[in-house]
């Protein structure tokens, strides 16, 4: 079986594919100095409640985080007897290289995503990835990632007007049942609601003009089927994708290693 490892800013997601499907995914909190022993802690506890025995042979990780790599290799090393492949080393292939600028480090839960969503929809494709950051991933004909755009995330905007705005609560996001708002809630969600709409259509609009020929559309990450509920915003969406990347990378490395 292979293990999954995304680690993003804010949390850190654990699939195991048994190599046809996801038998379960765990999600914990981003925390540079949690220890090997630690994670092996948390993550038997919870495979034990899915009454599942993994016999892991593999693992991959995906990390925009370098300080936890190490204790996720150690982790990989001390509990599995296995050497992770890390996406964005060296030593790990990509089925299509990027193509950025020269020096330019491209972070591996894109590529992963890249990856993902060429396996399953062919290039020419933008994938919106809902995280810390707003990440819109352009993929290629060939399924290359070639660029694309960074914005702040939802989450992120929230807690900085709250932090920003002494006189501002903090808020949960959510659709509002009007544009205007009557309350301050309801004005605060309808601001960050609908500015996203606007933002994820102005920027995925000039993404397709400046690309210069037909795109779809894909949307991934927590909140993406929120959005999805405000206007047509995504051709389809990939709960699974960065995951289902890494298996694609994972099997291409095994082909080809």
């Amino acid at each position: 079986m292979l293990l999954c490892i995304d680690c993003g800013n804010t949390n850190t997601v654990f699939s195991i594919w048994d190599g046809e499907r996801f038998l379960c995914t765990l999600r914990t909190s981003t925390h540079h100095g949690r220890t090997a022993d630690a994670y092996f802690t948390w993550f038997s506890t919870l495979i034990g409640h899915y009454r599942i025995e993994p016999n892991i042979t593999d693992v991959i990780i995906s990390s925009t985080v370098p300080r936890v790599v190490w204790n996720l290799r150690v982790f990989s090393d001390r509990f599995f007897g296995v050497r992770p492949l890390v996406v964005g080393k060296p030593e790990c292939l990509l089925p299509h290289p990027p193509r950025v600028d020269v020096g330019t480090g491209v972070g591996p839960d894109r590529l992963a995503n890249a990856a993902g969503a060429y396996d399953r929809h062919g290039g020419d494709c933008v994938v919106v990835d809902f995280g810390t950051a707003t990440n819109f991933d352009v993929v290629a004909e060939d399924g290359a990632y070639v660029g694309g755009v960074i914005a702040p995330g939802v989450n992120l905007s929230l807690e900085a007007l709250h932090q920003g705005a002494a006189a501002l609560p903090h808020v949960d996001i959510s659709q509002p049942e009007r544009v205007i708002g009557t309350n301050t809630v309801a004005c605060i969600q309808s601001g960050v609601f609908w500015g996203y709409v606007g933002l994820i259509q102005g920027i995925t609009d000039r993404i397709k003009a400046e690309y210069g020929k037909p795109m779809k559309v894909i949307g991934t990450g927590g909140l993406a089927p929120l959005f999805a509920q405000g206007e047509l915003l995504f051709d389809t969406i990939e709960d699974d994708l960065t995951m289902h990347g890494l298996t694609v990378i994972h099997t291409y490395n095994k082909e080809n290693g």
